[in-house]
């Protein structure tokens, strides 16, 4: 599978700016936790029922990330492990 597909797929990239990063400076910060954490389920609940059950897993990882990025820079946390 393309990592491609998962991070940065070409219908969210064909823009100046990638789709998320436009949701953050038109929705703001707060609404697009709240999208990430909703498609992240909705990718979770719909594995393997539309397309690859591998795919939307790594897509609601992708979302997951997202919102934990998305929540540590509105808390001014630094990112680390």
């Amino acid at each position: 599978m393309e990592k491609n597909k998962i991070n940065h797929p070409n219908h969210y990239t064909c823009h100046e700016h990638e789709c998320i990063d436009e949701m953050i400076a038109m929705f703001g910060i707060d609404d697009t936790i709240a999208f990430c954490r909703l498609n992240a389920w909705k990718y979770r609940y719909r594995a393997g029922e539309k397309g690859s059950d591998e795919e939307d897993m790594k897509k609601a990882d992708w979302y997951i990330s997202k919102l934990m990025e998305l929540k540590r820079r509105k808390h001014g946390i630094e990112s680390g492990c």
